[in-house]
C-alpha cells in the first residue's frame, strides 16, 4: 500500500536520529512516522495533539479519491481519567466506544527508558523518554503512560518513531486534527454509537468490504419448470432451468480499482438429498450481445442448439469448447464461441444439515452447512458491469439442495488511483462440467476415444507480460477402478507437443467427516466420504492449477488439447471428467 506524503518526505534525516529529536517546552503536536514491513517507502505520518492532560491522535487522510466505506479516525486520551476513546467518522453515522487503556495482565521488563513485553508471540519494545515531563504515548492499549514515546518496535523491526515535536498556537486554540476529521451531513452531526472495541473493528472492515448478494436461500432440486426469455434477461430475477438444478440471475456489479481482491462465499446444505454431487459456480460471456449465440442459447433452449462434436464413438458433446464454430441455422456460417467460465468447482458432501438428527449419536458433531471460500481475482474483469451468473447441483431429489452465494471485494489500499492499472484479457477455453446434465447435456467422457481440442486457433498476444492457463480438473466413475478413485494423468498439448502434466488428487477427504453425516460406513470403521478422490472431496471446493504458457506468447494462434486416459465402462458405468480451462493475459 503505497501511501507516501510530502511531508514525509521532508522528516527523512530525523527517521534515522529519532532518539536526538529535540522535546521542547510546552510541545503540543508530536509527529510519529509509522513504518509498514521496515519500508520507507510504505509508511504514513501520525500526529498527536497534546492539551493537558488530554492527546487526540489522528492518522491523516489519505490523498486522493477514497474508496467506498473509508472512514476518518480519532483517538483521544484522557490521562487523568485513564480512558480512551476511538471514533470512526462516516457520512452517515459516527461509531466510537471508550474504555480504560490500563493493562495490568501484560509481564513488563525496563530498562534505560525501553519497556518490553510480548503479545501474542511478538516481542513489543517502546522506548520513552521520561524527561519530558509530560505523557505522550500513540500506542496507549498498552497502558504506557510515562514520558514521550521515542519509538516503538516489534520483533525487531521499527514500526513508529518520533520525527518531530513543537510548541504550536492553534488556530481558535483547539487542535485542529479534531476539527477536520468530525464529519457532517447536510450540516448537521451524523448520528452517534456507541460500540464496544471489537464491534467497531469489526464495522471500520465490514464497511471496507463491498459485498454483493447473489443467491440468497436459493433451491436446487428436480421438478421445476424451466424458466424463458422471450426478449432480454431480467436483472435481480432467479431464473430455474434444468429442471430447476440450475440457477441463474443477471445482475450489476460494481467496477472497482484493480487493487481489490475478490472472494466467492457458497452456503449449501441438503434439502433432502443424500449424496455427493457436483456443483459449479460460473459466468456467461458474450451474453449481452444478442447477434451471436452463446451458452445461455442452450440454457434458455436446448443444449443441441450449442456448437457441438461428435467423438469417435459417435457421441454428441455440446458447447464444451471455445473457437471458430459453423452452424447452418444461424444466418451467417461462423462465429466465435466460447462456453461458460467456471468460476468454482464444488462438491455437496453426504445429507450436510438435513439428515443431521437422523445419523446423532455417532459421536460426532455434524456440520449445519457446507461452507465454500474461494478467490476469484484473476477473473475479476469478468465480475463487473452487467453480468450473468449461474449456479448448478447435479441432482434428481425433490428436495435437492438450498444455496447463498455473495461475492466479497476487499480493497488493499484506501484510495482509487487515477489510471486503470494493469489490464487482463480473458476467454474461456474449454469447459466439459455438464451444467445442463439435467436438460440433457453429455458427460465429458469422451477423453477414452479422444483430446479436447480447441476449435480452431487461441490466438495469444506478443506484448503480454504473462499468459496463464486456469484449469480445474476432477475425475468421475464412482466405483472400486472407476476414475473417481484412481489417479490419472492430464496431458496438456500445445501444438500437438506436451506442455505440461497435472494428476489431479485429493489424500485429505477423511478430514471431512463431519459435513457427511449419511456417507456409508463400512465393516473397518471407514466411510465413503473418507476415500482419496481424482481432485475432490465430499465437502470441498477444487481449487484450480496455473500453468504458465507466457513462453508461447509470439502473437500467433496456438491449439490447446487436453488428453486423459480414461477408464473403460463396466456394466453400464462408466468414468467422466469435468475439466474447465480459462486464457488469462496480463499486459
Amino acid at each position: 500500500m503505497k501511501r507516501l506524503l510530502c511531508v514525509a518526505l521532508a522528516l527523512l534525516p530525523l527517521v534515522a536520529t529519532a532518539q536526538n529529536v529535540k522535546i521542547p517546552k510546552g510541545a503540543n503536536e508530536f509527529t510519529y512516522w509509522q513504518i509498514e514491513y521496515g519500508e520507507r517507502n510504505d509508511t504514513s505520518v501520525v500526529t498527536v495533539y497534546r492539551e493537558g492532560d488530554v492527546i487526540t491522535i489522528v492518522t491523516p487522510q489519505p490523498e486522493g479519491k477514497l474508496i467506498p466505506g473509508y472512514a476518518q479516525t480519532v483517538t483521544e486520551v484522557d490521562y487523568a481519567q485513564d480512558s480512551i476513546t476511538v471514533s470512526a467518522y462516516y457520512d452517515d453515522s459516527v461509531f466510537f466506544y471508550r474504555t480504560a487503556f490500563s493493562r495490568s495482565d501484560l509481564e513488563w521488563k525496563v530498562e534505560n527508558g525501553k519497556w518490553k513485553t510480548s503479545v501474542n508471540s511478538n516481542t513489543l519494545e517502546f522506548e520513552m523518554d521520561e524527561k519530558a515531563l509530560v505523557d505522550v504515548n500513540p500506542l496507549p492499549y498498552y497502558g504506557l503512560n510515562k514520558g514521550v514515546l521515542r519509538s516503538f518496535t516489534r520483533n525487531g523491526q521499527k514500526r513508529l518513531v518520533l520525527a518531530k515535536a513543537e510548541k504550536v498556537k492553534w488556530s481558535a486554540g483547539v487542535p485542529p486534527a479534531s476539527a477536520s476529521a468530525r464529519k457532517s451531513n447536510a450540516g448537521k452531526m451524523p448520528a452517534l454509537q456507541r460500540v464496544s472495541p471489537r464491534q467497531l473493528d469489526r464495522i471500520m472492515k465490514e464497511r471496507l468490504v463491498v459485498t454483493t448478494r447473489i443467491f440468497d436461500n436459493v433451491q436446487l432440486h428436480w421438478g421445476v419448470q424451466n424458466a424463458h426469455v422471450s426478449d432480454s434477461i431480467p436483472f435481480d430475477t432467479v431464473l430455474h432451468y434444468a429442471g430447476g438444478t440450475l440457477a441463474l440471475k443477471r445482475l450489476h456489479l460494481p467496477v472497482l480499482p484493480e487493487h481489490y481482491q475478490h472472494f466467492l462465499e457458497l452456503h449449501q446444505r441438503s434439502n433432502g438429498d443424500a449424496y455427493d454431487r457436483t456443483g459449479s459456480v460460473f459466468v456467461i460471456p458474450g451474453f449481452s450481445n444478442s447477434l451471436m449465440p452463446t451458452f445461455f442459447d442452450g440454457i434458455d433452449g436446448t443444449p443441441d442448439s450449442l456448437p457441438f462434436f461428435i467423438d469417435r464413438n459417435g457421441e454428441k458433446y455440446q458447447g464444451v469448447r471455445s473457437g471458430i464454430s459453423h452452424l447452418k441455422k444461424y444466418s451467417y456460417s461462423s462465429f466465435v464461441y466460447d462456453p461458460p467460465v467456471e468460476l468454482m468447482r464444488f462438491f455437496t458432501p453426504f445429507g450436510v444439515g438435513h439428515f443431521n438428527e437422523r445419523m446423532a449419536g455417532y459421536g460426532i458433531d455434524w456440520a449445519d452447512e457446507t461452507y465454500y471460500r474461494q478467490e476469484v481475482s484473476d477473473l475479476a474483469p469478468l465480475l463487473q458491469g452487467d453480468v450473468l451468473i449461474g449456479v448448478w447441483i447435479g441432482n434428481y431429489d425433490a428436495g435437492g439442495h438450498i444455496v447463498s452465494l455473495d461475492l466479497k471485494s476487499y480493497p488493499n489500499d484506501y484510495t482509487v488511483p487515477d489510471s486503470c492499472g494493469e489490464k487482463h484479457y480473458i476467454r474461456a477455453l474449454f469447459n466439459t462440467c455438464n451444467v445442463l446434465e439435467m436438460a440433457g447435456q453429455n458427460y465429458g467422457k469422451l477423453f477414452a476415444t479422444d483430446s479436447l481440442s480447441t476449435w480452431g486457433g487461441v490466438w495469444i498476444p506478443k506484448n503480454a507480460k504473462r499468459v496463464l492457463l486456469r484449469y480445474i480438473s476432477t475425475g468421475h466413475g464412482g466405483w472400486g477402478e472407476g476414475d473417481e478413485f484412481v489417479p490419472k494423468q492430464n496431458t496438456i498439448l500445445i501444438d500437438g507437443k506436451p506442455a505440461f502434466t497435472h494428476t489431479p488428487w485429493r489424500q485429505d477427504c477423511g478430514c471431512y467427516r463431519d459435513l457427511n453425516p449419511v456417507s456409508g460406513n463400512f465393516w473397518n470403521g471407514l466411510s465413503s466420504s473418507d476415500f482419496s478422490r481424482s481432485g475432490w472431496c465430499p465437502g470441498t471446493a477444487t481449487q484450480p492449477v496455473y500453468f504458465d504458457l507466457t513462453p508461447w506468447a509470439d502473437g500467433r494462434e496456438h491449439t490447446l488439447t487436453v488428453a486423459i486416459p480414461q477408464g473403460k465402462p463396466v456394466e453400464g458405468m462408466f468414468s467422466h471428467w469435468a475439466v474447465s480451462g480459462v486464457l488469462i493475459v496480463e499486459y
